[in-house]
């Protein structure tokens, strides 16, 4: 350690209080949290890219200052994607010290470990006053049973209206008119069971028919139509 002069030429004066870190709600438990090792929980946040043309949703849990899980959703750009998957080879067993300063491939995967890493380090977690957290796993409740992310897309227009692509339920094939030509209700496939289907052996035809559903009044509907047609 090196001081300056002006520093070497000062007399002591000796500390009086001891003044310890504010302690924060980790997994139950009140911690001063003093060292990587000391931070754990379980949360999501949301980072974006530069230009904002995609987001991504990333969800860690940390035990004891290692990232144990990772999950990482992308919306909006191609690219994203093959980042998350490098991502998700990077993230896990590292610190989160280490996790920040390691560069993710992609801005908005980065900006939401920048986000979480605050969430965490503050003691904002989901798992803040959870005995002992959450087990690692639980990323994935978010994604259901079928292991697809939840995704809703909907486009409009002031000419044409609005039109369903994609809802939690799955993949949008008709929208439900009245007779004044509003959204009653909507037509969908699944495409997480239909997938699931066709792997335990139905054929393409009867595992579509199968995955099928619908939401709202379709039954009185006056016209359906097809929202990337129609």
């Amino acid at each position: 350690m090196i001081y300056s002069k002006e520093v070497e030429m000062m007399c002591p004066v000796a500390k009086g209080a001891k003044h310890e870190p504010a302690p924060i709600p980790e997994e139950g438990k009140w911690v001063h949290a003093k060292e990587v090792k000391d931070i754990s929980g379980f949360t999501h946040g949301v980072g974006w890219c530069a230009p904002q043309q995609g987001a991504c949703k990333l969800t860690l849990n940390v035990k004891e200052g290692v990232i144990e899980e990772a999950l990482i959703e992308t919306v909006g750009c191609s690219g994203m994607t093959h980042s998350a998957a490098m991502a998700a080879e990077i993230l896990q067993g590292k610190t989160i010290l280490e996790a920040l300063n390691t560069d993710l491939v992609c801005d908005a995967i980065n900006t939401a470990m920048r986000e979480l890493f605050l969430q965490i380090v503050y003691g904002r977690t989901q798992s803040a006053f959870s005995d002992d957290g959450l087990v690692v796993g639980a990323g994935l409740e978010d994604l259901g049973k079928g292991l697809r992310s939840q995704v809703g897309t909907m486009y409009a227009t002031k000419e044409k209206g609005p039109r369903y692509l994609e809802m939690a339920e799955g993949y949008v094939t008709g929208i439900a008119l009245d007779d004044d030509d509003e959204i009653i209700g909507y037509q969908f496939v699944n495409l997480g069971k239909m997938t699931d289907f066709i792997k335990a052996g139905d054929d393409a035809n009867t595992a579509w028919e199968k995955a099928k559903g619908q939401y709202g009044r379709v039954d009185d509907a006056a016209k359906i139509i097809d929202p990337r047609k129609e």
